[in-house]
């Protein structure tokens, strides 16, 4: 408990350095109102300064004990636009100032893009879009976005290896592979960077993710099968001119986030963004020998250029480099016993770069040539196995926006180049080595129906050609309702498809802790989803804000491809399932923000994720038949500091064992990680933070003798097999065990402080 401690103590010295105590004479009052009708519990603030109130219930405030001196008076209450006068005081003068604010629709116009490949009003998306800004990262700091999105409702960040901590985002239960996760539009982060790639996007450098749930194949082709993760970065017109946020943590995690904007004549402007991460401090408080989190060093670079054109037309382009070494093992263990067999580690050195563009042609209609291209690499060994593999995927696309009295038109075509080569059985033939080389072209259209002012429709098909397996065709269908001015319902219906590639996407079938059977040749997955949607925002007469969000989901995939453990302890088995898989549920989110600078989020989902076979309906591995999360915000304004209280937690999920004899439990408990920080914002350009990340202190070794079977014997030098190659139980192998990392479903990172600085110059 001393990490508790310790942040409690920096906590408390940040909450101490915000009071100062004076003694001045002048004052300013006012009274805050919109059309002569009084706003109560407005934030009346002046900046620079701890003197801050609230206005009463008849709009009425007051500022006393002012020195001389200039003052910027800033006036902020949800639902209206921000007020800010300058005041010159005397000494021991008094003013009275009347302040009008103007109502806004801020709230109401989100932009999003992702459901339909154009910029539109969130209300007016005929796709439910989830949108998540920066702000929403700043509640609980992570080093990466794949940590940020634990408090999203509905997703999931998944570890998948007890020892080298690698993983995937669960959206409703369904696989990591099922989620595709796309940078600027352009889907970038696919197959190995999935896994890898989710880190080291420079946050300093986001302007909002987005996040859709269910098929959108028809739009962006394979692996948009169960959902797309959308990160969007700042044009060069909203970022900073410098930012940066540093933070470290009690388990001796460091992080360091960059970014800048420079002016390169007077029509182009660049972004540059520096992530550094790094964490050496090797602990093993579960006491198995192995380490608890693993060891890492990584960098990533980001840059973007942005040149005005006439007319406002698009000209962009972005690059980045990723760079990271990686390690988990027994702690006796370093770098001279990599690939050996005397010492057990799990190696993953990672380079990747990509490079993105958006360029609309000087025409008179609005056509948009877009494209993407990354190049993966990756140099591991999982024991004495290695895995050596090279990825790279290139991307083209042209789309046509074109509105025609009713109808919102975009067509679009595509071309998708994927280039896989390893070191294993998935590229290796009886005449040797043969990577994995394709070329996908793609033509779709999507037609948006506006009947009136309330209803439209969205039809959509995309059509892809890949050679190995033929034509494929993804319609989808979407009507939207708008009931009142602010309330929309919204259903949704669709297809997606998925051509699978095992090695780039499951290190279970990486580790070599069990064999890898591909039982038949593997046919592309296919998903066929229905959603029902409902939106609703509300203003309270008082000055309260609220979002409800919910949704029904039902999504059933033919030729699903899953990982059998079950069949033989020793293998995993993929094959198409001759069956179903079925995700089904329900989620609902909740925003409200009140006038006291209390913001309120909670989410909740309840779903069933379940595969059948041979009139058999089993549940699916590692996916948790209920979740919720929840967020509470409170600004203390004449004190410049906010308090956030984050959470989520899961309900049991079924987990791989490795035999009937194998005494860890079958399913997982019900487990939650909340967190709680602490930000004061009372020095010009700066904001210092503090908190306690897991507050329960919970680790999934909880309940267990062990997480990681065989830890002792990570080489299996002490198991004995019998012909059939299973493990056979003996005096020191009594549950019949082998070394398996793959029982996990949640970080293994107990209790720890942070404290962090972020500055920003606009």
């Amino acid at each position: 408990m001393n990490i508790l401690y310790k942040s409690l103590l920096i906590s408390f010295l940040v909450l101490c350095s915000c009071i100062t105590l004076t003694a001045q004479e002048g004052q300013i009052n006012g009274v805050v109102s919109e059309n002569n009708i009084a706003i109560p519990f407005a934030n009346v603030l002046l900046k620079g300064t701890i003197k801050g109130t609230s206005t009463n219930e008849k709009g009425a405030f007051g500022l006393q004990n002012l020195s001389a001196g200039d003052y910027t008076l800033s006036v902020s209450v949800l639902g209206y636009q921000p007020y800010i006068k300058k005041i010159a005081l005397k000494e021991k003068e008094s003013k009275t100032v009347l302040i009008e604010l103007i109502a806004s629709s801020e709230e109401l116009e989100e932009t999003v893009v992702t459901g339909t490949l154009k910029a539109v009003n969130r209300l007016d998306s005929p796709v439910p879009v989830e949108v998540y800004s920066p702000t929403f990262l700043k509640k609980n700091p992570t080093a990466n976005i794949f940590e940020a999105l634990q408090n999203v409702n509905g997703v999931r960040p998944q570890i998948n290896c007890s020892v080298c901590n690698t993983g995937d985002i669960h959206i409703n239960g369904l696989e990591g592979p099922y989620t595709l996760v796309l940078i600027d539009g352009m889907p970038i982060v696919s197959g190995l960077g999935t896994v890898y790639g989710l880190s080291g996007i420079p946050n300093s450098l986001i302007e909002q993710i987005e996040i859709v749930k269910g098929p959108a194949s028809s739009l962006y082709g394979s692996e948009a099968v169960g959902g797309l993760i959308n990160v969007i970065t700042k044009s060069t017109d909203e970022a900073p001119i410098f930012f940066a946020d540093a933070f470290a943590t009690g388990w001796e995690e460091y992080s360091l986030d960059l970014g800048a904007k420079l002016s390169v004549g007077k029509k182009t402007d660049a972004l540059i963004g520096i992530n550094y991460f790094n964490y050496d401090n090797p602990i093993d408080n579960n006491n198995d020998n192995f380490t608890d989190l693993t060891i890492q060093e990584r960098i990533s670079v980001f840059q973007k250029w942005n040149f005005k054109r006439k007319e406002n037309r698009i000209l962009s382009f972005a690059g980045r480099f990723f760079y990271e070494n990686r390690w988990g093992g027994e702690m006796q263990w370093t770098p001279e016993f990599r690939g050996g067999t005397d010492i057990y580690g799990e190696s993953i050195k990672t380079k990747r770069w990509e490079i993105l563009g958006k360029y609309q042609l000087p025409i008179k209609e609005k056509v948009l040539f877009s494209f993407s291209y990354n190049d993966h690499h990756q140099d591991s060994f999982y024991g004495d196995t290695p895995y050596l593999a090279d990825q790279r995927i290139g991307f083209t696309q042209l789309t046509w926006d074109k509105t025609k009295g009713k109808h919102d038109l975009l067509f679009g075509t595509a071309l998708r180049y994927n280039y896989y080569d390893d070191n294993t059985s998935a590229t290796e033939t009886t005449t040797g080595n043969n990577p994995d080389e394709i070329v996908i072209p793609s033509l779709f259209i999507q037609d948006e129906i506006k009947f009136n002012k309330k209803h439209s429709l969205l039809l959509g098909a995309r059509y892809d050609y890949d050679s190995r397996h033929g034509s494929i065709f993804t319609p989808r269908a979407a009507y939207k309702y708008k009931v009142t001015t602010n309330g929309i319902i919204r259903l949704n219906a669709g297809t997606g498809f998925r051509v699978v590639n095992l090695f780039t996407e499951d290190h279970a079938a990486l580790t070599g802790s069990r064999e890898v059977i591909i039982a038949n040749e593997l046919k592309p997955e296919q998903s066929y989803n229905a959603n029902l949607n409902y939106l609703q925002k509300f203003y309270g007469t008082n000055g309260t804000f609220a979002t409800l969000d919910a949704s029904l989901f039902f999504t059933h995939f033919s030729n699903v491809i899953l990982p059998d453990y079950d069949t033989n302890p020793n293998q995993i088995i993929y094959d198409n399932l001759d069956g179903k898989s079925v995700s089904k549920g329900a989620s609902l989110n909740l925003d409200i923000s009140f006038p006291n600078q209390l913001k309120v989020s909670l989410g909740a989902t309840i779903m069933d994720v379940s595969n059948t076979e041979d009139g058999i309906t089993e549940r699916q591995i590692l996916t948790e038949g209920y979740s919720g999360t929840w967020g509470v915000t409170y600004t203390i304004a004449p004190w410049n500091l906010t308090i956030d209280y984050t959470g989520n937690f899961y309900g049991p999920m079924r987990l791989p064992l490795l035999g009937e004899l194998d005494p860890r439990s079958e399913y997982s408990p019900v487990w939650s990680i909340q967190n709680i920080q602490f930000t004061y914002n009372g020095i010009k350009n700066v904001e210092l933070y503090a908190g306690v990340k897991n507050l329960l202190d919970w680790t999934p070794n909880r309940g267990n003798p062990f997480i990681i079977a065989r830890a002792n014997d990570p080489f299996d030098k002490e198991v004995t097999f019998d012909t059939n190659g299973d493990a056979v139980a003996t005096a020191n192998n009594p549950n019949a065990l082998t070394f398996d990392p793959t029982y996990v479903y949640g970080p293994n990172q107990g209790i720890r402080g942070f404290f962090g600085i972020r500055y920003r110059l606009d």
